[in-house]
């Protein structure tokens, strides 16, 4: 088939609400490394990495082999049996966590993972009402939908009980209409406003991502998670830190919550855990862990397959030293980001996020202090950033941020690549 036919397909057989990049989407056939190409031979430099989830890249030869040597050895188990890959996952997985988590339970993605975090948090507490975040995502589940934060990704208004939601510390459009500099990350505090009047008076738990992703790469101040932890716990709660998108070095240390000192007591990941292979896991503190008597099954969490790509990842991404990595390269994308920036003042509103999980909000006139959102730009820049071979991620509640994401084993020529393909794109928009 040709890109032609498979999007002709795409539109008869697979659901409309299933979005596609681009007024024509890219059909992708091949790739290797941070290269992909499309049927009809055009090659592209991939700047979001499968949404933050191809660690290592497009086919990867150390991943690939191992997953190969697996598949010829044992495919599927379920968790009524222990395998050497699951159990050897969990423990590395243990060991270079932060703080004191020592349990594991694999799930085949994030939602899940994020579903199990929520059940243990509400087992160990005995408390069921959970304060999740305004423009924070957590999957595709009614729970997870009732978690998110954003109107567009809830399938019907009715909703779990139970969930409460608390400000962003969205600090470019901040709720409260107040300065970054004095407000006292008032975002943080009002969480205890909000325990107090919304719930009974003790919740189960907090679930936060560090840089809300689907959010825009909405990147909080510095001491938001610490000033936040203190008043979950003050509260009966515990921190439920989501890592989907920030972990495995995306953001230039190995997590997220690195970033912003604070220490999980559940933890969950996937996307980038086994770059494109289906794996989510949900970590948590012993006491925690010891808590759940319930029955607990995942056909296909941890499976050998999965678990050895995970496995494979974690190697690579230790060896190799992409989290160091991650921070050099990000810390080049971010220059060119700033650079760009000063070029076109009045479009691009704001440049934010960590290592390489970097985005940039457009706007109608920042110079005039309009900052109404530009989604004509934004998918104008996506069309233009595509004739020069560039693909690039999208998101925001309005849709107007730019998330840039491209695996962690990125070179510099890449990168400057990239940041020179965007900016000879906004030009191309006559913007200023």
């Amino acid at each position: 088939m040709d890109s032609k036919t498979v999007r002709a397909r795409h539109k008869e057989f697979i659901l409309p609400s299933v979005a596609n990049y681009y007024e024509e989407p890219v059909v992708l056939a091949s790739g290797k490394g941070s290269r992909v190409t499309d049927l009809d031979g055009r090659g592209y430099l991939d700047f979001f990495g499968g949404i933050l989830t191809n660690s290592l890249g497009q086919c990867h030869d150390k991943v690939n082999a191992a997953v190969i040597a697996q598949m010829q050895t044992l495919g599927h188990v379920s968790t009524f049996y222990p395998t050497q890959p699951m159990v050897e996952l969990a423990e590395k997985l243990v060991a270079i966590a932060p703080g004191k988590v020592k349990k594991a339970f694999f799930t085949a993605s994030g939602t899940e993972a994020d579903e199990t975090a929520v059940a243990l948090a509400q087992v160990f507490t005995g408390s069921t009402e959970l304060i999740a975040l305004r423009h924070g995502y957590a999957g595709r589940s009614m729970l997870a939908q009732s978690l998110v934060g954003h109107g567009a990704y809830r399938a019907v208004p009715t909703q779990i009980a139970g969930i409460k939601h608390g400000l962003s510390p969205y600090c470019y459009r901040c709720p409260m209409k107040l300065e970054a500099r004095t407000c006292g990350t008032a975002c943080a505090t009002d969480l205890q406003e909000l325990i107090k009047t919304t719930t009974a008076g003790r919740i189960a738990g907090m679930l936060a991502e560090p840089i809300q992703g689907v959010g825009g790469f909405i990147t909080p101040p510095a001491n938001y998670f610490e000033i936040a932890a203190d008043i979950v716990r003050k509260y009966g709660g515990v921190m439920i830190i989501d890592e989907v998108q920030t972990g495995f070095g995306r953001t230039g240390k190995m997590w997220g919550a690195q970033q912003f000192n604070v220490e999980p007591d559940i933890m969950t990941m996937a996307k980038g855990i086994a770059n494109g292979f289906p794996l989510g896991a949900t970590l948590c503190t012993a006491v925690i862990g010891d808590a759940y008597k319930s029955g607990n099954i995942s056909t296909y969490g941890g499976n050998p397959i999965c678990s050895t790509a995970a496995l494979a990842v974690i190697e690579t991404i230790l060896q190799e030293k992409l989290v160091e990595n991650a921070a050099q390269q990000g810390g080049l994308l971010r220059e060119g980001l700033m650079r760009i920036q000063k070029k076109h003042p009045k479009t691009v509103g704001e440049v934010r996020g960590m290592g390489l999980m970097q985005g940039v909000e457009l706007v109608v006139d920042e110079t005039v202090q309009d900052r109404t959102p530009n989604v004509e730009a934004t998918l104008q820049l996506f069309e233009e950033t595509k004739k020069r071979g560039l693909l690039i991620g999208k998101g925001g509640l309005y849709n107007n941020a730019i998330r840039i994401a491209p695996a962690l084993n990125i070179s510099k020529g890449e990168v400057e690549e990239g940041l020179s393909i965007l900016e000879d794109s906004l030009s191309a928009l006559g913007v200023g």
